[in-house]
């Protein structure tokens, strides 16, 4: 079934997690089009001005299949329209924040049209210094890692942007590509809080911006900064509503600050919007942030009606790495903590040796940690392969990924076979990796947290004082996950600190009391309660 045709079945499969607003959508009038306002001075002729500015508005939604579109038809009625040519550049890079960057194909495509813009009569300096400046990320494309086209990027349009400083696009774009050259390891997260800078100063003047919001969810999508995001992640989906990733991209923020609930109701709003947009990459995208959101709610049966949900989304481009298709069974199974159920997943085999990584680490930790650490010595020599061929291939940011995953599972392989020394000094260097880079932006998180799992070990020695520290790092980077707020709160219990461990069930069943059974939840009510007659 394609995906424009099935669009009417998965509203209905949907009902069972939608706001009754959206609950009967299909019954109706198709709402008009709002994609948020955006002024972009050009010299294309007047009949297409419209349709150009449309472009742009989904541009900064980064709706790329309907920008492509709309570009084109600009294009064929415009020939010498050379910001059209830049809009089509410019989405062929394709996500700038995911760090993957323009296909070879897609770089040729890109180069075509930069080429018929230098070659089309100049009309404004500004439109060729605009062209320009989306060239830099593709000279000499097949040269360069994509960090270094991300600098060059960046480079050029901080450049745009300071010889036109009143052209408030050159300034929003430079904030994009500043914050799409943080690194993931500086802690200081200088080039995202310069974008915010300047996105912050735009929003007061642009409040209905869809790029403005969107950029300034990306520029504070970090745990020290993510409270900032908050304002933006409110407006974003109300500014442009029609845009899948529109919907989706709050829940960035509201990942980071755990409001799963918010979370996992714009993501099902955003799967809707991306089935009828013709979107399966977004659909993939929100349903994983949704899966994430729901586990951490308990709601473990709306988390695989998700994920059933998605896998009828099958027109994926085999070219892009859609990670959700192995991080979301592996969510599944490592979230309630079934160790049997992780260590028996199917493998994944794509073109993205990273992603299929994510489901070889599910089948390595549940195999150590259910009894069978031979099993798991197998994924891990699979995990220490990827690692070669990622570290060779100089992507140092997900083979540091898989290194940690390799680590992680071979401490748990130390621990069955009683080594708890080895054990616990290979998972404290795992979470001391890991803690020294960000997430991927493509993900809601890691599969389980390094650190989160050290409390877990230092539980299984006996040492909770010391696992309730780990468990309480691990909050600071990653609040109201579920398995960290029980594991803190038993921790404290197991070392009689009553006191905390109650705020800490109380806590979990605030967050999650109203989904399904779960055990930690059944021993978080029994301590309450035995707390209550205490007292």
């Amino acid at each position: 079934m394609n995906i424009s045709s099935f669009a009417t079945a998965v509203l209905a499969l949907c009902t069972f997690a939608l706001p009754s607003a959206f609950a009967h959508e299909e019954d109706k009038a198709t709402p008009p089009e709002v994609l948020g306002t955006v002024t972009f001075p050009n010299s294309c002729s007047k009949p297409v001005k419209a349709k150009l500015s449309r472009g742009i508005k989904l541009l900064h939604s980064f709706w790329y299949s309907e920008a492509e579109a709309t570009f084109l038809s600009v294009l064929a009625d415009d020939p010498s329209c050379s910001i059209a040519q830049w809009g089509l550049a410019s989405i062929l890079m394709s996500n700038p924040l995911a760090g993957i960057g323009a296909t070879p194909k897609n770089a040729e495509r890109a180069q075509a049209a930069i080429e018929a813009a230098r070659a089309s009569p100049a009309k404004t300096e500004r439109e060729r210094d605009y062209v320009e400046a989306v060239a830099a990320y593709y000279d000499d494309f097949s040269k360069h890692l994509e960090r270094e086209r991300q600098l060059a990027r960046s480079a050029a349009y901080e450049k745009l942007a300071a010889k036109y400083p009143k052209d408030d696009e050159a300034q929003i774009f430079n904030a994009l590509y500043l914050t799409s050259a943080q690194s993931p390891s500086d802690s200081s997260y200088a080039m995202a809080l310069r974008a915010a800078g300047i996105l912050e100063r735009q929003f007061k003047k642009h409040p209905d911006h869809p790029g403005i919001a969107h950029y300034l969810i990306h520029s504070y999508d970090y745990p020290p900064i993510a409270a900032q995001g908050v304002p933006a992640a409110r407006k974003y989906a109300k500014i442009a509503p029609s845009a899948p990733h529109a919907l989706h991209m709050p829940s960035h923020i509201f990942t980071r600050v755990g409001y799963w609930t918010d979370s996992a109701a714009t993501n099902a709003r955003s799967f809707v919007s991306a089935v009828k947009g013709n979107e399966p990459g977004e659909a993939w995208h929100a349903s994983d942030y949704r899966v994430y959101a729901l586990l951490q709610l308990a709601r473990d049966a709306d988390a695989q009606k998700t994920y059933d949900q998605a896998r009828t989304v099958t027109n994926i481009d085999p070219n892009r790495p859609y990670y959700p298709r192995a991080s979301i069974p592996a969510r599944l199974a490592l979230e309630r903590g079934d160790w049997k159920q992780a260590a028996t997943l199917d493998p994944v085999q794509s073109k993205f040796s990273y992603t299929d990584a994510l489901v070889y680490f599910a089948r390595g930790l549940g195999a150590a940690r259910s009894g069978d650490p031979a099993a798991a010595e197998k994924e891990i020599e699979t995990l220490r392969k990827i690692h070669d061929e990622l570290a060779e291939a100089r992507n140092s940011y997900w083979a540091s990924e898989v290194e940690v995953s390799g680590l992680a599972i071979r401490s748990w392989v130390d621990l069955a076979r009683g080594d708890s020394a080895l054990a616990e000094q290979r998972m404290r260097q795992a979470a001391d990796i890991e803690d020294a880079h960000e997430k991927g932006p493509i993900t809601p998180g890691r599969m389980l947290p390094a650190r989160e799992l050290l409390g877990d070990m230092l539980m299984e020695l006996g040492r909770p004082a010391d696992a309730l520290k780990e468990y309480e790092k691990t909050r600071k980077r990653e609040p109201n996950r579920f398995r960290g707020v029980y594991g803190a709160a038993l921790a404290a219990e197991k070392s009689g600190d009553d006191a905390t461990a109650r705020r800490y069930y109380r806590q979990l069943l605030d967050m999650a009391g109203k989904g399904d059974a779960r055990p930690e939840l059944d021993h978080a009510r029994a301590f309450i309660a035995t707390s209550v007659r205490k007292s």
